[in-house]
């Protein structure tokens, strides 16, 4: 390494639960070459330092009391790191190449119209990696690089700078969405959020439960983006869009439908904790990029 190689803060998100996936994300992220790291391991409401044979020496623990939820956990980690970059991984995923970080930091170098770098996902077994890692309406061939609207969280990276323009993640979602608006965020800066088919992250293919809470804060989460980001005519528009997709899914698979539209109802009769309207010129450059915010 060298002075010139660039500064990262990581976030490591865990709960604890996984402590081999825990371990093995940690030593590929310290191959990583090319980078100066520094390193937060954040237990959500579980304590790092209480990991079996500790943690690697140039990680720093950072216990919270309680989980916050994924997006203020992450938010928690960002205090604890310096960095001109920011790079964000979950306890599951893993990077599959020792310049992963360096490339990431170069396409932004590069184009400095990115704001925001989502991996290609994949996992290592060989499964096959289901469609929605691919975050963009027509998924195609997934070694294919675009701007996207929405990002899968488990691996992103972004400069310092435009994660606190940004506002970072939304804390108030807890789970499901904060994504999405991440995305739309940066776009809000004058940057793109941008799918880098090139880079690889590995991250094993897990059945989702659909469960009562997945439903709930699936819907209230939905309405809150609408109701955090969107300028006042757009909001009625998109979550029509998406109430009348979700009335489509139910009406092949019922299940979850009571969990959902009290979850729906939920979005509309709490506060959201707080408003930051998507300028008309980025709701402009969206739809020119392919995806106006109305669905």
């Amino acid at each position: 390494m060298s002075a010139a190689d660039p500064t990262i803060g990581v976030v490591v998100l865990t709960q604890g639960t996984r402590p081999d996936e825990l371990r093995r994300g940690l030593q590929r992220l310290l191959d990583q070459s090319g980078v100066h790291l520094d390193v937060v391991v954040v237990g959500n409401g579980w304590d790092p330092a209480t990991l079996p044979d500790g943690l690697p020496d140039v990680t720093r623990p950072l216990a919270l009391s309680e989980n916050l939820g994924i997006p203020a956990g992450r938010n928690a980690g960002v205090a604890a790191v310096s960095g001109e970059f920011l790079f964000f991984l979950d306890d599951d995923a893993s990077l599959a190449s020792r310049t992963f970080l360096a490339d990431a930091v170069a396409l932004i170098r590069a184009d400095p119209s990115l704001g925001l770098i989502q991996p290609r996902v994949v996992d290592p077994s060989g499964t096959a990696s289901p469609r929605r890692w691919i975050p963009r309406i027509r998924k195609g061939d997934p070694t294919h690089s675009s701007p996207v609207f929405s990002c899968w969280e488990g691996a992103v990276l972004l400069p310092r700078a435009v994660f606190d323009e940004a506002g970072g993640w939304g804390g108030p979602y807890f789970y499901a969405h904060e994504g999405i608006e991440l995305a739309w965020r940066v776009w809000d800066t004058g940057r793109r959020a941008w799918y880098a088919g090139e880079l690889v992250a590995h991250h094993p293919v897990i059945q989702q439960t659909r469960h009562a809470y997945y439903y709930r804060l699936n819907a209230r989460n939905r309405v809150w983006l609408a109701r955090r980001n969107l300028p006042l005519p757009l909001i009625p528009l998109y979550v029509g869009a998406w109430t009348a997709i979700q009335a489509l899914r139910f009406a092949r698979r019922p299940a979850g439908l009571r969990a959902w539209l009290g979850g729906w109802m939920e979005g509309w009769r709490v506060d959201p904790g707080g408003r930051r309207q998507l300028s008309w010129r980025t709701v402009a450059r969206m739809t020119a990029a392919g995806r106006p915010p109305i669905v």
